[in-house]
């Protein structure tokens, strides 16, 4: 086998420089540099046999190539069909990230058992086949053709795939493999970009679609080069709380769909459920009405959702008022209180604030702006919203009401769940034949309005 060659790189500006340095002397940025391959033996670099259809491939026009969609298949778990866009496109590359024992490693390996009438490939570095089958008696799952290998070596591993020929690849985790081309631990972001980079071209040379698991960094991020979020085709990032037993899978780069999607799962001791009705886990049922609560219609990619968002407000106890949120923009918070204190009159300026979303969700929609004003006045006010009323309206600086999307899908996932009311803005509907007929379309245009008509 050949010499391997290598270089360092500056994760930041590009830089090389034939060893390694603390401090980059263009960017003079400190401890970027990370060693990466620049040239390699082709013997390793192939890993497995070539496929004749690559090597046929020729420049088209444009006008030649052709649009069919891709064929997709189902994974048997609609909630990650729904995120991937409709199902597993072959030949693509899919990353799936998130904080230790969130469900990663349970969500692949309900996906590997439940394919019944499909081979897949369950290849693990960091666990035994003990383990494994432990988990699966324990999800109570089974299937006969869902293969187990657990083996770190890349060279290993494209050998018998070569043999085994399967329908989908799951690799759990990339930060365990090794490549034999690289001559550095597992884990570094040379071994990662290197045994990556062999599984995308794997998957693109024989059509067969690739799961990969990725461990994320203290901050939040994927753990690894940032490239390696470039190379794959899907980057899914799982959500959640471990003081919760809710998941939420969101798709972050999806090239063959949309990145608005949203799945929610219920983590139970058999493994996870796909939530399909997630507004009722969203909303808390209370026996008696509390003030500070209010529900908001937003809508996560396709699907409405019914959000239900508590506030405090109280007095500063320590002469600077706090500003806390959990699930939503602290910095959208502050200028929605801007807006109730210069706009409205309200004098919240001197008071704590404290926002949370109920659920563990995180939330984007600005037709959540209203519902979240509506909390803070009514824990203001120490009077609750009235019942079955619900939300959906952005507020403008001027303290005005202002149109949102979809407000249709909203009303009807309102009116489906048994709300009464709706507060909108009066642009969403010009026209009196639009308003829905079992559910009252409250139209207004400020905050006033609003708040004279539920606490007035």
């Amino acid at each position: 086998m050949g010499k391997v060659k290598t270089a360092f790189f500056c994760q930041n500006c590009g830089a090389q420089s034939p060893k390694w340095i603390g401090k980059c002397p263009s960017c003079f940025e400190w401890n970027t540099y990370v060693e990466e391959v620049i040239e390699k033996p082709q013997v390793v670099a192939a890993g497995y046999k070539k496929q004749s259809s690559v090597a046929a491939s020729k420049p088209k026009m444009i006008g030649d190539i052709s649009t069919k969609e891709s064929p997709r298949y189902l994974t048997e778990i609609s909630e990650l069909d729904r995120v991937l866009g409709g199902g597993v496109v072959s030949g693509s590359v899919m990353l799936i990230g998130g904080e230790p024992g969130i469900g990663k490693s349970t969500l692949m390996l309900q996906l590997a058992l439940k394919a019944q009438n499909t081979k897949t490939l369950y290849i693990s570095g960091e666990e035994s086949e003990v383990q494994i089958k432990m988990r699966a008696e324990r999800l109570g799952l089974n299937n006969s053709k869902c293969i187990i290998y657990t083996e770190t070596d890349t060279k290993n591993i494209f050998h018998y795939l070569n043999d085994i020929q399967p329908s989908i690849v799951i690799v759990d985790s990339i930060q365990a493999m090794i490549s034999p081309s690289v001559e550095s631990s597992a884990g570094s972001v040379s071994q990662i970009r290197e045994s990556a980079s062999e599984y995308i071209s794997y998957a693109k040379e024989t059509g067969i679609p690739v799961f990969i698991v990725g461990h994320i960094t203290k901050e939040g991020s994927l753990a690894g080069p940032k490239v390696l979020e470039h190379m794959v085709d899907t980057v899914l990032v799982f959500e959640g709380d471990s003081n919760h037993i809710y998941r939420i899978l969101r798709a972050t780069k999806n090239r063959y769909g949309s990145t608005s999607e949203l799945g929610i799962f219920q983590m139970q001791s058999d493994g996870l459920c796909e939530v399909s009705n997630p507004s009722e886990m969203l909303i808390s049922y209370h026996d008696e009405f509390l003030s500070g609560v209010a529900v908001s219609a937003t809508i996560e990619g396709i699907r409405p959702l019914m959000i239900e968002t508590q506030a405090l407000v109280s007095s500063a106890v320590y002469g600077t008022p706090q500003r806390s949120s959990t699930g939503f923009d602290i910095r959208r918070l502050n200028m929605l209180l801007a807006v109730l204190e210069k706009r409205c009159g309200f004098k919240i300026g001197a008071k704590d604030v404290f926002l949370n979303i109920a659920g563990g969700i995180k939330v984007n929609d600005p037709a959540t702006d209203l519902g979240i004003i509506c909390s803070i006045l009514s824990s203001n006010e120490d009077t609750p919203v009235k019942p079955n009323v619900c939300f959906a309206s952005e507020i403008g600086l001027s303290g005005e009401l202002r149109p949102v999307t979809r407000i249709e899908q909203r009303i009807s996932e309102a009116e489906k769940l048994g709300f009464n009311e709706i507060y909108v803005s009066k642009h969403n509907f010009r026209n009196s034949h639009d308003m829905p007929e079992n559910i009252k379309v409250v139209a207004c245009s400020k905050i006033e309005e609003v708040f004279n008509r539920l606490f007035g």
